[in-house]
């Protein structure tokens, strides 16, 4: 599988709300770094059972995601790619609506994640949900 179809597969399950076989797609020691999280949110994850209970906790959030506005990048290194897209967010328990944009830097082998740089906009999460974004 190429990096851009495990993305397409990655984004079509978060869109889906399928959170239980994402960590599939992650390589056993895979890593993801979001450098933009806010507490609690870790910043770093590593491993894909980690990664496994990263997906289970989002999955039982009030957040439903949809990617639009998807642009996949391939780069001079074959592993690697970058998506830009956009979330339209939806908190399911305020009802309130949002479109958020992110970007996440792949790197993909033998057709697993591998490590990602994830840069999804926190704070607007935060602040559809009613939270006081605070940064550590």
């Amino acid at each position: 599988m190429s990096p851009r179809e495990v993305f397409e597969r990655l984004s079509s399950g978060i869109s889906a709300g399928r959170w239980d076989g994402l960590a599939d797609l992650y390589a056993e020691d895979a890593v993801v770094d979001q450098p933009f999280a806010l507490p609690p949110a870790p910043p770093h994850l590593e491993g894909r059972e980690i990664i496994r209970s990263h997906f289970a906790a989002a999955g039982k959030g009030p957040l439903r995601l949809k990617a639009r506005n998807v642009v996949v990048h391939e780069t001079a290194d074959p592993e690697v790619i970058v998506a830009e897209f956009d979330y339209d967010v939806e908190d399911t328990g305020t009802g309130r609506n949002a479109t958020l944009a992110n970007l996440q830097v792949l790197r993909i082998r033998d057709g697993l994640i591998v490590s990602t740089r994830d840069y999804h906009d926190h704070v607007g999460l935060a602040l559809l949900m009613g939270r006081t974004p605070v940064a550590s």
